[in-house]
């Protein structure tokens, strides 16, 4: 069992608060992805969990245990850094050997153990060819297989990864995620793994605690932070290119958003959820897979309202387009799944689908309806 739960955690340094109020619930075997930006907490949240930073506040359960005041060595946790942290001076068998060599007589493990069981991870992460070398003989990709196989070869209950795949290349960083994503199945292991890629989280996640600030915005499936995020910082780092965030305001008189110069009809739930609110400065949220954008008016769909706009830069990205235009002063993205020709300044059409519009309030960035 690997179950991971932090309650109200909380950790200073001097006047700054780098995680505030952090509750979590990790599942057993679970792939539980941290995501935020730089400085917003996410490693330090993850040495706290490993005991290389004790809380000033709540508490860390590891299997029903409270561990604050336990040794890292006790809490049954192996850890990835960035930089991989391999001993220079030692082989590839060696390092991976290294967490049971320093405790086969605790483990009651023999020498021939403790090299067997090496030899087995460095199989199963296909490095088994590479053992009598040294760290600066690999490559990026290969040194980072090495740090996996010493963290999994003592079988520990629970896998901290602090952006392990940040070092490495476009190409191989795309092909570790499936290795990684295969490996931790294949194992079955509790793994809590830190990044600030929204496209890493995405596709390797089961969970994911999207933070900033040192507090946590949202916790979800990849799916439900994308479709349906909190607020407006979700909404933003989520996505490639994010979801357009667009001015709006409420109606006195009727249940409508003016927005872009048009006016929307509200149905009564919503008319009656922003009522409660109290704001009428909104922003509507649309993803720009949800835009349409074209040189005529060709597609008949019920509820697309349709606009006017200046392109302001083509993005090709061979099977798509990202396509900036300026309606009506206001800035909106539209993903097109075919090559956009256009030039800079040419006036095309816009359809926004109104079925996938989510409304923000514009005070507090909280999602309304």
């Amino acid at each position: 069992m690997g179950r991971v739960d932090l309650i109200n955690v909380t950790k200073r340094f001097g006047k700054v608060t780098a995680v505030d109020r952090v509750s979590l619930n990790v599942k057993d075997g679970e792939f539980f992805i941290i995501l935020g930006p730089s400085g917003c907490g996410k490693t330090t949240l993850l040495r706290l969990i490993a005991g290389l930073e004790v809380p000033d506040e709540g508490e860390i359960y590891i299997d029903g245990r409270l561990v604050n005041n336990l040794h890292p060595r006790d809490r049954d946790v192996a850890m990835v850094f960035q930089n991989y942290a391999l001993y220079p001076h030692m082989t590839v068998l060696e390092n991976i050997m290294f967490p049971l060599t320093v405790r086969k007589r605790e483990l009651r493990l023999s020498s021939e153990d403790v090299r067997m069981r090496a030899i087995e991870i460095a199989k199963m992460l296909g490095i088994a060819d590479l053992l009598d070398r040294y760290p600066r003989e690999l490559s990026g990709g290969q040194q980072q297989r090495v740090a996996l196989a010493r963290a999994l070869v003592r079988k520990p209950k629970v896998w901290l990864l602090d952006e392990p795949l940040s070092n490495l290349d476009a190409k191989l960083r795309v092909q570790m995620r499936w290795e990684l994503k295969a490996l931790q199945r294949r194992v079955g292991i509790t793994t809590i793994y830190v990044t600030h890629d929204q496209v890493e989280a995405m596709s390797m996640a089961d969970t994911i605690a999207v933070m900033s600030e040192g507090r946590v915005r949202q916790i979800g499936k990849p799916e439900d932070l994308y479709l349906k995020p909190i607020d407006t910082f979700v909404a933003t780092f989520i996505g490639t290119p994010p979801m357009n965030l667009v001015e709006c305001t409420i109606e006195e008189e009727t249940s409508k958003v003016d927005c872009l110069g048009f006016k929307i009809s509200l149905n009564q739930e919503v008319a009656s959820t922003l009522e409660a609110l109290g704001s009428r400065e909104l922003y509507i949220g649309i993803r720009p897979e949800h835009v349409i954008v074209s040189k005529t008016i060709e597609y008949k769909k019920a509820r697309v309202e349709w606009f006017k706009g200046k392109v302001m830069i083509v993005e090709p990205l061979g099977s798509e387009s990202i396509v900036t235009v300026n309606i009506n002063g206001q800035i909106i993205k539209a993903k097109t799944l075919e090559i956009f020709k256009a030039e800079q300044g040419e006036e095309v059409y816009v359809g926004i689908d109104l079925e996938r519009l989510l409304f923000y309030d514009r005070r507090t960035g909280k999602y309304v309806a």
